[in-house]
């Protein structure tokens, strides 16, 4: 089991930056990808960042250049953060921000969501 609990969302003006965390828990060791999505009201889900185990990272057309997905292992087995920087933040940011971990298993785990909202 993996546990993920997302903070660091809120309100920000366009052109302001935020910074997304998600704490991971449980059997962090086994997990093998990390992504952030995001979902704006009537949309589908989307896939905003990604990455790897061994740093591989991917990103979505539409923040390449402002965003930046990382991640941290505390040294405890049990423990790591997943981070989306945001820069440059535009209205069309605005949307719920989820964390996904997948392990090499192929089960995936989802975080409750933190709010981003940009305004103009």
């Amino acid at each position: 089991q993996v546990q993920l609990v997302e903070s660091g969302g809120g309100l920000v003006q366009a052109g302001g930056s935020l910074r997304l965390s998600c704490a991971a828990s449980g059997r962090v060791l086994q997990i093998n990808f990390m992504a952030w999505y995001r979902q704006a009201p009537g949309e589908e889900r989307e896939l905003v960042a990604s990455i790897k185990n061994g740093g591989y990272t991917n990103y979505a057309d539409s923040v390449k250049g402002r965003f930046t997905i990382s991640n941290r292992f505390t040294g405890s087995k049990d423990n790591a953060t997943l981070y989306l920087q945001m820069n440059s933040l535009k209205p069309e940011d605005t949307a719920v921000y989820y964390c996904k971990a997948t392990t090499y298993g192929e089960l995936d785990y989802w975080g409750q969501g933190t709010q981003v909202t940009v305004s103009s």
